[in-house]
């Protein structure tokens, strides 16, 4: 499940950058984490919240077990002195961090790297090689539904990712406005349609405020591109990666030349989000207003585009409250682009080429609510998922993703019940309505009502290596109910 070119370059890294990092001052020290998580459910699948935004760590089967060892070291040059980690950027040190999670789940039959990366950071700027966990668009990772453009739900994709991790100051703005953003080429391997293809992920985000408001709007855009099917092969060159990055008209093999005066598509795959949020905060909260704005195609980027995500979460600050998080999402996609002509509309993370669409290793990339065909099992069970490798003919166009017209209402809540015992709550109402595919309508028609919980009981005594985890999941509604729990416990060998 890991690809043998990121796993390449990350071995060939960390080669070149041991002997530094055997001479670096090791910040925060060596941190060496084992664990595991048992999962148990009533159905042959877990609940929605159960395994979902959790980096594709816990099999969607009816019991297991989820363990893992997790190894990271952060060092510093040049070593120096006792400082913390503010002084050490403000001073412009250089980091080298790396890390590694191996899981083993499936009964035993999966083992793979979740993490495996080396990375280096100077002040905010950083290059990062490997395997590691992200997240996109501002959003909590702990209680939002998740960005529509990665939400953590998949595994992460093996890349080497250039970025700016946090706002920086733009000269001669007086702290006024900043920006953050990032490139990444990846890999995703031969678990889909396309096989070999490659992922490119960019996004840049402004912010304007120096005080209590800060209002910031950004653009995230991905691709698929390069793959290879059979005797079809894809322009993998360097110029087709630029066709990809800056959205060219071209001929990547995929959408064939100007026929009739009818102009070639753009290459790859491609689809992104814009968002706009703000910041406000004081002594006592902070609140984080934010909305998604997703597109497949640049007819999409329109004023009528009705699909959106949009959240308020409250932040108390108070160190003695109990509530100390709450959050609401509201999620449309139902109307898919009305405006658009219906030959033209594209059916969010669907493509009719690279059929299997925004997912990686059987997981979508986005938003969990949309299903997909390998979630869509569990529903309905006489529609088996998409065998990759199957003939062309037994994998349709547009149709991995079968249920990505949905409204939804989402909530979180994080409550400090003692000093060593958080308990968290996620309630979701899910109103499905399918895709455009013919499946997808006759399953989806009339629409289909579910609600996803989850209970979250986090323990750990001050001073103690020890984690303690329990969790209650219950879906129920028209695509059926399910109830799951799960225990876990982590044990930290060195912090």
């Amino acid at each position: 499940m890991y690809t043998k070119t990121p796993l390449s370059l990350f071995i060939i890294c960390l080669i070149v950058a041991f002997p530094f990092v055997i001479y670096a001052q090791v910040f925060d020290s060596l941190s060496l984490t084992v664990g595991t998580q048992g999962n148990i459910a009533a159905k042959n699948y877990q609940p929605l919240w159960m395994v979902s935004n959790r980096f594709g760590t816990i099999a969607d089967i009816q019991n297991d077990l989820s363990s893992f060892v997790k190894i990271t070291n952060p060092n510093v040059f040049p070593a120096s002195g006792d400082l913390d980690e503010d002084l050490l950027v403000s001073n412009q040190k250089f980091f080298v961090n790396y890390g590694f999670s191996l899981f083993n789940n499936n009964h035993f039959k999966n083992s793979f790297f979740e993490q495996a990366f080396l990375g280096f950071l100077y002040k905010k700027w950083t290059i990062r090689i490997g395997r590691f966990e992200e997240t996109s668009g501002d959003l909590d990772p702990e209680l939002s539904s998740g960005s529509f453009g990665i939400s953590g739900n998949s595994l992460p994709i093996p890349q080497i990712n250039g970025a700016i991790l946090d706002y920086i100051d733009i000269p001669l703005t007086n702290g006024w406005v900043q920006f953050k953003g990032s490139l990444a080429h990846g890999w995703l391997g031969k678990d889909r349609y396309m096989k070999d293809a490659f992922y490119q992920g960019n996004t840049f985000y402004l912010r304007i405020g120096a005080h209590k408001l800060k209002l910031y709007g950004g653009l995230e855009h991905y691709s698929e591109w390069g793959g290879e099917r059979g005797k079809v092969k894809l322009d993998r060159s360097f110029k087709g990666f630029l066709n990809v990055l800056f959205v060219k008209e071209a001929d990547d093999g995929s959408v064939g030349t100007s026929i009739n005066g009818i102009r070639p598509s753009r290459a790859g795959d491609e689809r992104g989000l814009l968002a706009a949020g703000f910041y406000w905060e004081n002594d006592v909260i902070e609140l984080h207003g934010y909305a998604q704005m997703p597109f497949e195609s640049g007819e999409e980027i329109d004023p009528r585009n009705r699909s959106f995500l949009a959240g308020l979460e409250v932040v108390n600050k108070d160190e003695g409250s109990v509530l100390k998080k709450v959050l609401l999402e509201l999620l449309y996609t139902k109307d898919m682009n009305y405006f658009v002509p219906l030959h033209q509309r594209q059916s969010y993370y669907n493509n009719g080429y690279y059929r299997t669409g925004w997912e990686y290793e059987d997981r979508i990339i986005g938003t969990p609510l949309f299903i997909n065909r390998q979630r869509l099992n569990k529903y309905f069970p006489a529609i088996p998922p998409i065998n990759w490798d199957g003939p062309d003919s037994s994998i349709p166009p547009n149709g991995n993703i079968v249920d990505n017209r949905i409204f939804a209402i989402h909530a979180g809540t994080v409550l400090s019940l003692t000093n060593e015992l958080t308990f968290k709550s996620l309630f979701t109402l899910s109103v499905n309505y399918g895709s455009l595919s013919a499946l997808s309508k006759t399953l989806f028609t009339p629409q289909k009502t579910q609600f996803y919980t989850l209970q979250s009981f986090h323990y750990q005594q001050k001073y103690s290596k020890f984690k303690w985890l329990c969790e209650i999941g219950y879906d129920f509604g028209e695509l059926g109910s399910n109830v799951g729990a799960s225990l876990g416990v982590s044990y930290s060998i060195l912090n």
